[in-house]
């Protein structure tokens, strides 16, 4: 177990200019080995939830939440991810021909400009990845959004942490309650004061701790939002767990001195990055669409019934 614990009160941390957030990292550089070989040759992020990919969800996410410049930190293999936000003339022009509406591909379209892609040539993890972003990033506090967890909420998870950043600024992360025999699987964070319905002091960061260790069941979920300072923090950090440079050891260091705060999500999570969170996130989400609810809904009770 690693623990990160420092002491923390509003009244300890300097006062930092709240300035708005427009800007998201995305790191989709990942291999997706827990997936192969489906993802031997389409990144993970490309996999589809019914009709979109995973990373459609998160750019929407994070358009709702007012961000206007999303960065993808990328690797090697990953050129369809950008390529599903361009311009495909082709497939416009025969849809167009064929007299098909074009809407459908409307949330695939990004203003000229707002999308820049940067390469994280090794694997070092996941601070690695977002510290490779840090001259788009540059002195503004930016967001993070971890295309594997699918949240689903409204307002949706981001939009919810940007009304509690622009209430109390500094660092945020996205929590959510799980119930205790199943905190030794996720990091953890050590609570302070209630500041708010949902918005709680973080005075410190708990990697899959024990369960009688564990300082609460509010487990860190992939959003973020942090000062630009975390990637000078990043920059002269070494390596952390599994050999990587680890963005929760970074986020720890911060504690203590600028304000750090967790927001519980009002919705739901499903971890696609996992075999079973991807089916039962497909599941889900057909079952609340209601141009297809209805024949999920009897598919599902019918292979039951035949399969047992």
């Amino acid at each position: 177990m690693r623990q990160h614990l420092r002491g923390y009160t509003s009244a300890m941390t300097a006062p930092i200019e709240r300035k708005p957030i427009r800007k998201a990292v995305f790191p989709v550089a990942g291999l997706g080995t827990r997936f192969l070989p489906a993802t031997k040759a389409i990144p993970k992020e490309m996999l589809p939830i019914i009709d979109r990919p995973l990373i459609q969800y998160a750019v929407d996410e994070a358009r709702e939440a007012g961000i206007e410049q999303l960065i993808f930190v990328t690797g090697r293999g990953k050129t369809s991810i950008v390529e599903h936000f361009d311009t495909a003339y082709e497939l416009e022009a025969t849809m167009t021909g064929r007299g098909k509406a074009l809407d459908v591909l409307e949330p695939t379209r990004i203003q000229p400009g707002n999308l820049v892609t940067v390469r994280q040539q090794v694997p070092l993890g996941l601070g690695h990845a977002i510290w490779c972003a840090r001259a788009i990033v540059g002195d503004e506090p930016f967001a993070i959004f971890l295309p594997d967890e699918l949240m689903i909420g409204a307002p949706g998870c981001m939009k919810q942490m940007v009304e509690a950043y622009n209430e109390v600024g500094g660092n945020l992360i996205s929590v959510l309650e799980v119930p205790h025999e199943e905190v030794s699987s996720y990091g953890v964070i050590k609570p302070g004061a209630h500041v708010a319905h949902g918005l709680t002091e973080v005075l410190g960061l708990v990697e899959k701790p024990k369960l009688a260790d564990a300082p609460s069941n509010l487990i860190i979920s992939g959003r973020y939002i942090l000062q630009p300072e975390v990637m000078r923090t990043l920059e002269n950090q070494g390596k952390g767990a599994g050999g990587e440079i680890q963005l929760t050891d970074a986020m720890a260091r911060m504690i203590g001195e600028q304000p750090f705060h967790a927001v519980t999500f009002a919705g739901r999570r499903y971890d696609c990055g996992s075999k079973l969170g991807f089916v039962e996130a497909t599941l889900e989400l057909a079952l609340g669409r209601a141009d297809m609810a209805d024949d999920v809904r009897a598919l599902v009770r019918r292979l039951a019934d035949e399969i047992g």
